[in-house]
């Protein structure tokens, strides 16, 4: 049943006359997955390779997490769900933001299969107004710095693109604080026994 619906997804043209390009639904899961990673969208070089977070925001990510490329990409272990399917173009600063047809139309059905979901990992904005709705802070700083309110299986983190550099400086305390404590829940997540 996940199959096919993963297969629904992947086929997907629901907002096609309102991209850029064709489009490429890029996500990752299986039933037995154990973290969720809750993205924004796919940028242009994932939705070149079809493979999520195959990019410098990644690389980082992965780094951020403690895991090497075969742990992140067995989706036994994480699926990656971000909360726009398919790269939705450029903007004037960046990446457009996802677009509003995936989430309504595929989450509800596609998180019902997600049972094994040990731990949910928000990253971006865009993914913490959809897993957090009012609980998030007015701004991403003020979220993140509430990160442990949230609970031991969610987690907000900033996008680990490059582009946010200056937030990382400006806020050295999500490396000395946060990156610990995200790198045990996720071995935890991973080891500890269903």
């Amino acid at each position: 049943m996940l199959d096919k619906l993963l297969s629904d997804i992947r086929s997907c043209t629901l907002c096609a006359s309102k991209l850029p390009h064709a489009p490429r639904p890029v996500l990752a899961a299986s039933a037995q997955a154990r973290i969720l990673i809750v993205g924004q969208a796919p940028g242009a070089r994932v939705h070149a390779s079809g493979i999520p977070w195959s990019d410098a925001s990644g690389t980082r990510l992965r780094a951020w997490l403690g895991v090497d490329d075969a742990t992140f990409y067995d989706d036994s272990k994480f699926a990656i769900v971000p909360v726009g399917f398919c790269y939705p173009g450029r903007g004037r600063s960046g990446d457009l933001p996802p677009r509003p047809e995936c989430a309504p139309r595929w989450h509800q059905e596609l998180l019902q299969h997600l049972g094994a979901v040990r731990l949910t990992l928000l990253v971006g904005q865009y993914a913490q107004q959809f897993g957090l709705g009012d609980a998030r802070g007015p701004t991403l700083t003020d979220t993140l710095t509430r990160w442990q309110e949230y609970g031991p299986r969610v987690m907000p983190l900033p996008h680990p693109s490059p582009r946010n550099i200056a937030w990382f400086k400006r806020n050295p305390w999500f490396e000395a604080d946060v990156l610990p404590a995200l790198r045990a829940r996720v071995s935890t997540a991973l080891t500890s026994p269903a």
